[in-house]
């Protein structure tokens, strides 16, 4: 076996060389981190929104809240449902919500739709870890918000204490900032229903209603009520499976991020492959000095495929440390169910660390395939006599 200071130092003496495949690597490694942790954020995002006893309510017919308006006069009675969880202090866990998607600006100037959604108090109870992380929750009938930390400083007066401008009639003061477990809801900002309502002239109706049930059973039950009930007409789902809908809109995300990594990797195996052939190419006298030492073909094919490897190795390695600072920012695309706006967060999970690592290592085996056959095929003498 050829001893791995002999490939290290090889490396060393081409450095030049080695420093520029290993920042190709890197880069090619970074990219396709970001391109995936995209997908597993967005992903993530849809994945913790939603309870498994709530349910939304919807127009028949409809996929998303954006065409699922109904009367809210149906909506009022929900309240009364057998089998609907309560709260001591608030009543019913059951929250009428009415959605605007306005277009908004952002800090730099270009717009994009966002999400304004008026609830109940009770709506935000049913959101999922919801927190104040900084002001104060809003009071009804005052015209006040409360925005994600997600989307604060991102949209023009989006910070706490300034006024949000949503149109020319429609404005709200910012009071607080929210989390709410990393889900879909923290790409919205929440008011007032009656307030929304008021200021966008559609009393008498709401978007969506969504209901918390007090066990299993019940929730079903209170599913079938509302699904078969000539008196509602409408459409019950659990939030979890009306969620696990909304993820195929990241398919075309997944796939387009797929092709570009793949494309990625294969032109990262053509740099590794160019720069083993180079070193094959300026060591022939020393790889018939080894063959004729005794190393076999075997030892010769697994020292070339082995610097190779620890190249790629070397700028994986690169590659990801450059996507830590990342962790701490978010990314803002569109959910093509609702056109809006879909802000989360970049993800570094097991899946993309497992992904880099698969590419790092077909870049170094299949880079370094042909070059290292190509090194244990030369006639020894010949190599010998080579200068």
């Amino acid at each position: 076996m050829v001893p791995l200071k002999y490939n290290l130092r090889n490396l060393w003496v081409r450095r030049g060389t080695t420093l520029m495949t290993v920042a190709g690597t890197a880069l090619i490694v970074w990219s396709s981190c970001i391109l995936f942790s995209m997908v597993e954020g967005l992903q993530h995002s849809l994945d913790v929104s939603g309870d498994p006893l709530d349910l939304i309510i919807l127009r028949k017919g409809s996929t998303n809240e954006t065409d699922g308006g109904f009367e809210l006069d149906k909506a009022d009675t929900m309240v009364t449902l057998k089998g609907v969880a309560r709260d001591p202090k608030l009543g019913p866990l059951v929250s009428r919500e009415l959605l605007n998607i306005p277009v908004m600006e952002r800090s730099d100037g270009s717009r994009t739709n966002l999400i304004v959604r008026g609830m109940d108090p009770i709506g935000r109870i049913l959101r999922r870890d919801f927190t104040i992380t900084n002001g104060r929750d809003l009071e009804p009938g005052k015209g006040e918000a409360i925005i994600s930390e997600r989307l604060s400083g991102r949209f023009k007066n989006s910070n706490l204490g300034d006024t949000l401008k949503v149109g020319e009639k429609e404005s709200y003061r910012v009071v607080g900032l929210f989390r709410a477990g990393g889900g879909s809801a923290e790409s919205e900002i929440w008011v007032d229903r009656k307030d929304l309502e008021r200021n966008i002239a559609r009393e008498g109706s709401v978007s969506s209603v969504q209901i918390r049930a007090s066990g299993p059973a019940e929730m079903d039950d209170i599913r079938n009520v509302i699904n078969n009930d000539a008196q509602y007409k409408l459409l019950a789902e659990s939030e979890k499976d009306y969620f696990n809908k909304q993820q195929q809109s990241s398919t075309f995300l997944k796939v387009f991020g797929t092709l570009i990594a793949v494309l990625l990797t294969i032109g990262a195996m053509f740099a590794a492959s160019n720069t083993m052939f180079g070193a094959v190419a300026s060591r022939t006298r020393e790889i018939g000095t080894m063959r004729a030492l005794g190393f076999s073909r075997r030892d010769v094919l697994i020292s070339f495929l082995g610097e190779s490897v620890i190249l790629c190795t070397i700028g994986g390695v690169v590659g990801l440390l450059m996507t830590l600072p990342l962790t701490a920012l978010s990314f803002g695309t569109v959910n093509s169910n609702t056109f809006s706006e879909a802000t989360v967060n970049f993800r570094f999970g097991p899946l993309v660390m497992g992904v880099a690592f698969a590419m790092t290592m077909a870049m170094g085996v299949l880079g370094g395939l042909f070059p290292a056959l190509k090194a244990i095929n030369k006639d020894v003498i010949a190599s010998l006599r080579e200068l």
